[in-house]
């Protein structure tokens, strides 16, 4: 390590607060009028904050604030963190998921690395299953190092539960899009139902219905028709896919 090469980069970015909204369903319009706009006035009354910049996409927004050099950074992250509160009443139901960034910048990497097959077993895992280790097994064990404010994983394919309707065996049930939507909501969850007392003994009552593999998915009932269910796997396919892939990362 003595030996190593290496070049010392200070970070030059101002101190900032990113909030970041994240609304799949909504356009570059929308997420401006809908969810930008709201959260920009819920933050307009922090103290010490310079600068305030936003940038709506499809499916995303990302507002800055940029708070005077002086401001702990810290200090800066629970008044914004406070504020976001009061933004959340005023979105739309379901619509975004907000979110504070890292407390870290583009310019505070400090260390980069890459998980690969040994040679020879490369056919052994697929890209799925390399990202897969990384989100569950590494960055979990990474996580917590005192100093580091986050880890992120790039590349390979985020591994999805996937249901692909298919639009004729839908129309043929009567059924639409939102009852699918409802049914997977509703038909994947444990519930809890307080006790029975049965001479010193407690037996507590629960109801498992967690989805736990793709089967369990299929099975879930979306609506009663003559007496008969309908399935998920009845009008849709229940399989493994990725989420979108927008980039890739290279090495060497």
């Amino acid at each position: 390590m003595s030996q190593l090469p290496f070049d010392s980069t200070p970070d030059i970015t101002n101190n900032q607060v990113q909030v970041i909204t994240q609304a799949p369903s909504l356009g570059a319009q929308e997420v401006e009028q809908f969810i930008t706009t709201p959260v920009e006035m819920a933050l307009t009354n922090i103290l010490r904050v310079t600068e305030r910049r936003s940038i709506s996409s499809s499916g995303l927004s990302v507002i800055t604030l940029v708070f005077d050099d002086a401001a702990d950074v810290h200090w800066a992250w629970q008044q914004v963190s406070q504020q976001l509160k009061e933004a959340e009443e005023v979105l739309p139901q379901g619509k975004g998921t907000v979110e504070l960034a890292p407390v870290t910048t583009g310019l505070g990497e400090i260390y980069h690395y890459t998980i690969r097959a040994k040679k020879g077993y490369e056919d052994k895992y697929s890209l799925t299953d390399l990202r897969t280790m990384q989100d569950w097994i590494v960055r979990k064990q990474l996580s917590g190092t005192e100093g580091i404010a986050e880890v992120s994983g790039w590349g390979g394919y985020v591994k999805q539960y996937e249901v692909a309707i298919d639009a004729d065996r839908l129309n043929a049930s009567g059924l639409t899009v939102a009852d699918m939507y409802d049914a997977l909501e509703a038909g994947n969850e444990n519930t809890g139902g307080s006790y029975i007392e049965k001479n010193s003994n407690q037996y507590f009552i629960r109801g498992i219905g967690l989805a736990t593999s793709l089967e369990d998915i299929g099975k879930i009932p979306v609506k009663t028709i003559g007496g008969t269910p309908i399935l998920v796997r009845d009008v849709a396919n229940v399989q493994f896919g990725y989420a979108t892939r927008y980039g890739a990362v290279t090495r060497g």
